[in-house]
């Protein structure tokens, strides 16, 4: 069990990190904002046109991002929603169960069958280089392949939290449960 609690460590320290470049990435995303809206009531008044939209799918795509990659460093947190009317109620041993079979149930198969369902949309932006229609838009290939990434590394996730779930009902590194 030991070995399957360093690969959860790695997992959770991987994701984590991850999460920590993605609030530098929310405040370039916000510069990013902030300039566009900027430039584009300055080129009014100027008369010249400041903005583009590879700068709005810049700040587009960082949302993706920050939201693609956040859901499995929040996932290492624990920090999800949950309904805590009955949840918070239950013993720290009914909690874990409940967060072990959702877990197995429900966020590992949803997670496969994301993956299985946008490969074919990734693969074919690849083929055929997709880029924004709109003038001056970005590559579309790269934010969608994140959309990938983003499920591998929720799927990771998941199986750090059922391997600490399971270590936990087993008695084994329970300081380290975050139920």
């Amino acid at each position: 069990m030991q070995r399957w609690l360093r690969l959860s460590g790695f997992i959770d320290s991987v994701n984590l990190q991850i999460g920590r470049g993605i609030s530098w990435l929310t405040f370039a995303m916000v510069l990013i904002g902030a300039y566009n809206a900027l430039a584009r009531y300055a080129g009014r008044s100027l008369g010249l046109s400041l903005a583009s939209n590879a700068y709005i799918e810049l700040q587009w795509y960082m949302f993706s991002a920050v939201f693609l990659l956040g859901a499995a460093a929040t996932l290492a947190r624990d920090g999800h929603v949950r309904v805590d009317v009955l949840f918070g109620r239950m013993s720290a041993r009914a909690r874990a169960w409940i967060d072990l079979v959702g877990s197995v149930v429900l966020l590992l198969p949803f997670c496969l069958m994301s993956l299985l369902a946008t490969w074919p949309a990734v693969r074919n932006s690849w083929q055929i280089g997709e880029v924004s229609p709109d003038p001056g838009g970005l590559p579309r290939y790269p934010i969608k392949t994140l959309i990938l990434v983003a499920f591998g590394l929720l799927i990771a996730q998941g199986i750090s939290h059922v391997i600490r779930k399971i270590a936990y009902l087993r008695g084994i590194d329970a300081a380290r449960d975050k139920s």
